[in-house]
């Protein structure tokens, strides 16, 4: 009986050594977040503009409870962030002091890749600002931290840049035609090469700052969303002609990422490949132990196609849950996608995380 006392405690203090050993040799320097309300932390705190999240039942299974993060817990950077043994990134704008960088956020929540997408909703970072915001972190903060240039571009190329950004464009712009005139210029076919474009330009900017691993999420299921599909007439869960957009974005993404990683020396663009699985999510919800796959938890204004209602109290099972509010996704759908980026086969392509940082 003691002998498997002592085997336990052996085992106790082991489990303690490895967790203190992760935390203090993360897997890479830093991670460095960019995109929309899918990855905002709490930039749109400080901003004006319609579009935040700094109130409850947000943040409700979160520790720092409503942080500004557009769901009920952790998003799939936090997620990412723990498993690279890294501190979650903090939003770039509540940064105070010169502090030791292990990654920040610049996510802006319903801006996008275009310079005007969201600004009908009020100010929003869009991703030039973010990769401006990121220059000036390369140029004024960062040196702080390394002084010798040859070790500072070590950090950057060693650290993780995490983007998820584009569904705005289209569910913010391209189809708002009483606010914008996109649709009327631009095919589907045309407007995604218009994105992609851009994307392509900013990218190469965070190369030149310093950046060698990218990872870039696709367009999700944007026609699965209750903001659309509890507004519009459409057969089954979802309205695929808007998903179809999505799909023409993503096609050309792959493309535009595979032709940077073989034409920026050093660099791996890699493909988060999660619109299957958000769309496998909804269709098949059993499978991911889910109930819910089209109604959101919290109780939202505009029956249920826009953000939740300050102080009500959301669904009890948010882990059962496709959606948290009529845009955005419960944590329990963010764990499932950070998990398979990390280390699974069929969503980070060509490389997982854990295959990305051991290079």
């Amino acid at each position: 009986m003691m002998e498997k006392f002592r085997s336990l405690a052996f085992l106790i203090i082991l489990l303690f050594y490895v967790q203190s050993v992760k935390s203090e040799f993360p897997l890479a320097p830093a991670l460095y977040v960019f995109g929309d309300s899918l990855f905002d932390s709490g930039n749109n705190n400080v901003l004006p503009t319609f579009a935040k999240a700094d109130f409850k039942p947000y943040g409700i299974n979160f520790n720092g409870g409503a942080t500004g993060r557009f769901t009920n817990g952790k998003t799939v950077a936090d997620f990412i962030a723990e498993f690279l043994g890294l501190p979650f990134s903090p939003p770039y704008l509540s940064l105070r002091g010169s502090v030791k960088l292990t990654g920040l956020n610049y996510a802006s929540g319903s801006c996008g890749i275009l310079p005007e997408t969201g600004n009908i909703i009020g100010k929003c970072l869009h991703l030039s600002e973010q990769v401006d915001l990121f220059q000036r972190t390369v140029e004024q903060e960062l040196p702080k931290q390394y002084d010798d240039p040859e070790e500072l571009s070590s950090y950057l190329s060693r650290s993780i840049f995490l983007i998820s950004t584009g569904s705005n464009d289209y569910v913010n712009n391209y189809l708002q035609q009483n606010f914008y005139d996109k649709s009327k210029h631009y095919s589907p076919q045309s407007y995604a090469k218009l994105l992609i474009h851009a994307l392509s330009q900013q990218f190469q900017r965070l190369y030149r700052l310093g950046a060698r691993k990218v990872i870039m999420f696709e367009i999700g299921p944007i026609g699965c969303v209750p903001s659309l599909t509890k507004q519009l007439k459409h057969n089954g869960l979802c309205a695929e002609e808007y998903n179809n957009l999505a799909v023409i974005f993503n096609n050309l993404l792959r493309d535009m990422l595979n032709n940077l990683t073989s034409t920026l020396k050093g660099s791996a663009f890699i493909l988060g490949h999660a619109h299957w699985l958000g769309y496998d999510a909804v269709t098949n919800p059993s499978t991911y132990g889910l109930m819910d796959p089209i109604g959101p938890c919290c109780v939202t204004w505009a029956n249920g196609t826009s953000a939740c209602i300050p102080e009500l109290v959301p669904c009890r099972n948010a882990d059962k849950h496709y959606f948290w509010d009529g845009y955005h996704l419960t944590e329990t759908v963010y764990r499932f996608i950070a998990t398979k980026c990390f280390n699974g086969t069929d969503v980070c392509i060509p490389k997982n995380i854990k295959e990305l940082v051991e290079d």
